[in-house]
């Protein structure tokens, strides 16, 4: 209902609750840098994508928006592997 009405900021404050009941679970905490990245918290977004990545490294939509996060910020060199990384985990292969 937040992302629908663009209240990204509402919906980190509420997320944050929620990933601190249940830290474990990859779907609040992704919602959550979501939110953040839409409401240009860049840093927050890609903190909560790096624990994302790294409990699950191949959890294909984390390493994209790390990748796009990354490129926000205008750290292209460091989006570049993730962004590879996302598009392989999708299927998304060059042709030869």
């Amino acid at each position: 209902m937040f992302f629908d009405a663009k209240e990204y900021t509402t919906a980190a404050k509420i997320l944050e609750g929620l990933v601190e009941e249940v830290p474990e679970q990859s779907g609040p905490r992704l919602l959550l840098a979501r939110s953040y990245y839409h409401s240009a918290q860049l840093r927050r977004a890609e903190t909560e994508l790096r624990e994302i990545v790294e409990r699950d490294p191949v959890e294909h939509y984390a390493r994209l928006m790390l990748g796009r996060t990354l490129e926000r910020q205008g750290r292209d060199a460091e989006a570049a592997p993730h962004l590879k990384m996302a598009s392989a985990l999708a299927g998304d292969f060059p042709e030869s």
